[in-house]
């Protein structure tokens, strides 16, 4: 039997069934990582009144909504001190592999359909310090040659625990393509546009879909499993939607916690930028004087496939933990938590 508010609902409110569905997704989305703001919360309501109604929630309507929903409540969101988190890592860690086992347990993820994906930045014409020989009485530190700008450049960057690269995507600053930017790259690279070079919201989507199309014939269980920050980009609704309806199951890292929880961080970012660097460097003392967007993808040509080796992936997921499952290899890393000195005790006279 129906409720009055499922038969006769008000036009600004949801019917009992669309409430739960609300419910049920944010609790799916905050158990993965992926607590929506209240903002997020109106948005999805309005998405449903949509629909139905072709109207929109009142501006107190999330309150009212949390306070009636025992199995959800609001809690600040606040920056955590990177030394606080440090210190209590292990509590955070933990959950974060508990949450993993759970998660490849509940859909039947597989290792070789278990991705991690994130986005490093490049400057363009900035390579890397080398040593070089002066005159013995010289005290300043001499200058080396930067063949370049420092315009930005962000690579979004997807590997597989089975030790492939999805192709790169790139970010350039402008507002349109080049086409000679295809001419000499491999012809599955991607590359987008923004403002500053960097990601937005929609260049996140693009990213998705370029994910999506060379990963799904690849895809031998029924998920994939997608490891990820929690960068604005990668946490809008549409982003989850798309991920949903593709079978693509996403997992945000705990804060602060890239840096060994992260494969791409821990195996490949590192050797990436020095490899880019050195790259770089050898372009100045060749006499090249410039380099632009051109140059930056043929330097970059020239040391990725060094860098993202099956072996160099498949260790970044070894030393994180995360394939095989193994909390003791990031346990083993972490600074032990202070202890606070107890108090002397009182002695007698």
């Amino acid at each position: 039997m129906h409720s009055r508010r499922d038969t006769h609902p008000n036009r600004s409110n949801l019917t009992k069934s669309e409430e739960e569905s609300l419910v049920a997704r944010i609790r799916d989305l905050s158990l993965r990582g992926f607590a929506p703001s209240y903002a997020e919360v109106r948005s999805m309501a309005d998405q449903l009144l949509a629909v139905r109604a072709g109207t929109c929630v009142g501006i107190n309507w999330v309150e009212r909504f949390i306070s009636r929903q025992p199995q959800i409540k609001s809690q600040l969101s606040r920056p955590r001190d990177y030394r606080r988190v440090l210190c209590s890592n292990p509590a955070i860690i933990e959950p974060w592999f508990e949450l993993v086992a759970s998660v490849k347990a509940k859909y039947g993820i597989l290792n070789e359909d278990t991705y991690n994906f994130d986005e490093t930045g490049f400057q363009i014409g900035v390579g890397g310090s080398i040593k070089v020989v002066t005159a013995a009485e010289i005290r300043l530190n001499p200058i080396g040659r930067q063949p370049g700008d420092r315009e930005w450049v962000t690579l979004i960057a997807a590997v597989s625990a089975g030790g492939w690269l999805v192709p790169p995507f790139f970010i350039f600053k402008g507002k349109n393509h080049n086409q000679a930017w295809y001419h000499n790259n491999p012809k599955d690279w991607r590359i987008a546009v923004s403002d500053n070079g960097w990601t937005t919201n929609e260049v996140g989507i693009a990213w998705l879909q370029h994910f999506i199309k060379h990963t799904t014939q690849r895809t031998v269980g029924g998920h994939r499993l997608l490891i990820l920050d929690g960068h604005e980009s990668h946490n809008s609704i549409r982003f989850q939607d798309i991920c949903k309806e593709n079978n693509i199951i996403t997992l945000c890292m705990p804060a602060h916690a890239s840096h060994i929880l992260q494969p791409l961080d821990v195996g490949c970012f590192s050797p990436l930028k020095r490899a880019y660097k050195k790259e770089v460097g050898a372009l100045a003392n060749s006499h090249i004087n410039h380099i632009n967007k051109l140059a930056f993808l043929a330097a970059f040509l020239a040391v990725y496939q060094g860098v993202f080796s099956s072996d160099n992936i498949k260790a970044g997921f070894r030393a994180t933990g995360l394939v095989p499952l193994d909390l003791g290899a990031v346990l083993s890393k972490l600074e032990i938590k202070p202890r606070t000195p107890s108090p002397p005790l009182p002695t007698t006279p």
